[in-house]
């Protein structure tokens, strides 16, 4: 199934996808919800609407103002480090190990809000991931049954702001500038696509500008194997996120020239078979100054 958590004149809540036609499902059902917490923790719920899904009166997809998928997610983990070629374009070893990195919750927003370039710093950067969000939870969770905690993937563009990501080791401060990491609009669930949502075009692009075009299968570590890594140090939780790394092509290696993302521009990041997350890019002088006005 694919879901679509957005907002209409009667609040935010959680729709199926069919074409290009959306079923309210928190409409149909009140287990349901206003995000995918609902479903998640209560799977069984999905067999139930199915037939009411196929009956049901839609509402065009195009009049939803998109939300996040997971209103309030517990622990956003992200990749480094996760495509051959990106790593080299960053003049990085390889490593032994994923580079893994979490964001905070003021960092990300739903696709189609603003990318906020902040006033410190031109180099806000774009990059084309995969997210998974978690269903079931659990610790020390085996890679050949990894799989089976994953609810659905969605898109992901993990802004970055490569100045302040370079003032230290850890990236930390690069990777949580407020409103720099956009996700969905759309979450499908693992029945919708290969296993693992490995051998999809995943791309990003500016207008007719292609940045990135490259193939969840070039991951160096596959879902499963970053599901049983992570769930070594960590409970993983339902609602969760998981983002994948990105494929090369990101601006900072750009020649000869960096390729930073500029205010008035939108970025598209498209994963095959999921969608596509648009983000227009504002200035953050702009946008404070527009708060202000109002």
């Amino acid at each position: 199934m694919k879901f679509l958590v957005g907002e209409t004149s009667q609040g935010t809540a959680v729709f199926a996808v069919r074409g290009e036609t959306a079923i309210n499902l928190s409409a149909l059902h009140p287990g349901v919800g206003a995000d995918l917490m609902g479903l998640i923790r209560h799977p069984e719920l999905m067999d139930e609407l199915v037939s009411a899904v196929e009956t049901a009166h839609g509402e065009p997809v195009a009049g939803i103002t998109p939300a996040l998928p997971v209103a309030e997610p517990g622990t956003i983990i992200c990749m480094g480090l996760n495509y051959t070629d990106h790593i080299k374009e960053g003049g990085y070893d390889i490593p032994e190990y994923p580079a893994l990195f979490m964001r905070g919750r003021n960092s990300i927003m739903a696709a189609g809000q603003p990318m906020v370039r902040p006033s410190c710093s031109e180099t806000l950067d774009y990059e084309a991931e995969l997210m998974l969000i978690v269903g079931t939870g659990g610790r020390h969770i085996a890679k050949e049954n990894a799989l089976e905690h994953v609810f659905g993937y969605t898109v992901f563009n993990d802004g970055s702001v490569r100045e302040y990501q370079r003032k230290t080791h850890q990236w930390t401060p690069g990777k949580n500038f407020d409103d720099t990491g956009a996700i969905g609009p759309f979450t499908v669930t693992p029945d919708e696509v290969p296993a693992g949502a490995s051998g999809l075009k995943i791309e990003s692009r500016v207008g007719d500008e292609i940045l990135q075009s490259s193939n969840t299968a070039n991951m160096i570590w596959d879902v499963a194997t970053v599901i049983a890594t992570v769930s070594e140090y960590t409970t993983l939780e339902p609602g969760d996120l998981i983002a994948m790394g990105t494929p090369p092509g990101v601006g900072h290696a750009k020649k000869p020239n960096p390729r930073w993302l500029r205010p008035g521009e939108t970025v598209e990041i498209e994963i095959e078979g999921i969608g596509i997350c648009a983000s227009p890019v504002i200035d953050e002088k702009d946008l404070t100054a527009k708060v202000a006005a109002q």
